[in-house]
């Protein structure tokens, strides 16, 4: 589906904001903010990063994109949403990719007590070294 008919299968407006924040999104990666709206502006002539929070703020809530906000870490979105993927993250530089979920399929995870909540999605994040961190701390030694 091309972003116009996204934006519309979701009852959202097209608007010229919406479509490159979803171009960007497209193009893959767990980007901030910041990054986000310097690919957006290199699109549009003019838009705020305000107007970016607000078009990324419509485009969770209607599933077309997901944050994702790693402890210590400023927020994150990306496009693949609605799977129950969970991620990974380095402990030395930041960087994220996606893990497919662990065990079939959403909630992939059961808890014991649910609290009388109807769970319908489970977020797990693994920490470790990415490749690049564990060579340089193997130099260190």
């Amino acid at each position: 589906m091309h972003g116009e008919e996204l934006l519309r299968s979701r009852g959202l407006r097209v608007t010229r904001p919406r479509l490159a924040v979803l171009d960007v999104l497209a193009g893959g990666g767990h980007l901030e903010v910041d990054e986000i709206a310097r690919r957006v502006r290199t699109r549009l002539d003019s838009v705020s990063t305000q107007a970016v929070y607000d078009v990324l703020g419509a485009l969770s809530r209607a599933g077309l994109a997901r944050r994702l906000e790693p402890a210590g870490s400023p927020a994150r979105y990306e496009a693949r949403a609605g799977d129950n993927h969970h991620h990974v993250v380095c402990r030395g530089c930041g960087e994220v990719a996606d893990i497919d979920c662990a065990v079939g399929e959403a909630p992939c995870l059961d808890p014991n007590v649910s609290h009388g909540f109807q769970i319908d999605e489970a977020e797990v994040t693994f920490w470790g070294l990415c490749p690049t961190c564990q060579a340089r701390k193997a130099d260190d030694f």
